[in-house]
């Protein structure tokens, strides 16, 4: 008797997937030509724009799919005699404490089950959409993310609600920044004309006082940019330790690393991108305030030179 033949690793369903990534990083690339058409933004900024713009469709999109499928998408099973025969979906003190606890209680009503259902599975698994299909294609890798991990939608959670619209603000404010900056670029001083004595005219110099406005709200636009971003990376690198360390700490039961794809792409690439842009973001946004508060303190000719060439080298 033969053996199955095993599904091969790059399947159609796995091409998609990844073009699905693909077209989100060319969506914010696309969105930032138009939100930032001046030729003169800097590459720093454009690529600081793109980061969170996909960071942003990320977890509204494929992030926010996986939650639509943990809460709205299951399978029914028939409902066992006792507690203990209720089968979760993984083996995490959070699916499993309730049914220990129930048994040990003589209880059964629903407490400790995911939505309280002990009758019901959810996740993507069960489904058969599309993004239920991308993340069974990913759980092939983490199978966390095929079931309802109750650690992993607390996570998540977080992310579509609170990190997705803050990338996007983030997003607003660099517009307001370079934008700002170029519509400003130019004399400060205008021409006025007044009447002069005896019915003669003549011409004054007087203050720009839309471009002095416009500088204030560049301004605080750049403050609140870079204490958001800075707010964003943190959480994004403490998201990405909550979610492997259960794992490593209990030896990654659902971690598949039998071959590269799944090891090298699905869980390295993907997921340490949220790693190595976060800490690039921390380093820029630290280099900036530092900056900053060098000019604003106006203490030491070395770090005042410093500030001044670092203004004029990203205006």
């Amino acid at each position: 008797m033969t053996s199955p033949t095993p599904p091969p690793i790059i399947s159609p369903t796995t091409i998609l997937s990844l073009l699905s990534t693909l077209l989100l990083l060319l969506a914010a690339y696309a969105i930032s030509l138009r939100h930032l058409p001046h030729p003169n933004t800097p590459t720093k900024y454009r690529i600081l724009y793109i980061w969170h713009l996909f960071d942003a469709l990320t977890h509204f999109l494929l992030e926010g799919s996986y939650l639509y499928n943990c809460f709205f998408t299951y399978t029914l099973l028939p409902l066992p005699s006792s507690p203990r025969a209720v089968t979760s979906d993984y083996p995490h003190p959070a699916s499993l404490g309730g049914a220990r606890g129930k048994e040990s209680q003589g209880g059964g009503d629903g407490r400790g089950f995911f939505l309280g259902y002990r009758d019901r599975l959810y996740g993507s698994n069960y489904g058969t959409n599309a993004f239920a299909r991308l993340w069974q294609e990913y759980a092939k890798a983490d199978k966390r993310w095929g079931g309802a991990d109750a650690t992993v939608i607390s996570l998540e959670l977080l992310t579509v609600l609170l990190a997705g619209p803050v990338a996007a603000y983030i997003c607003v404010l660099i517009g307001r920044v370079w934008n700002g900056r170029a519509g400003g670029a130019g004399v400060r001083g205008v021409l006025v004309r007044r009447d002069g004595g005896g019915g003669s005219r003549g011409m004054v110099k007087g203050k720009d006082s839309s471009g002095e406005e416009r500088k204030r709200r560049t301004e605080t636009a750049e403050a609140k940019l870079w204490f958001l971003a800075t707010v964003l990376a943190t959480a994004e690198l403490y998201g990405g330790f909550m979610t492997f360390a259960p794992e490593w700490l209990s030896g990654s039961p659902n971690l598949n690393t039998s071959n590269w794809m799944y090891l090298w792409v699905y869980l390295f690439f993907f997921n340490t991108l949220w790693v190595w842009f976060p800490l690039w973001v921390l380093y820029e946004a630290y280099m900036n305030i530092r900056v900053a508060f060098a000019a604003a303190s106006g203490t030491g000719c070395a770090d005042r030179e410093m500030a001044v060439s670092k203004r004029k080298k990203v205006s």
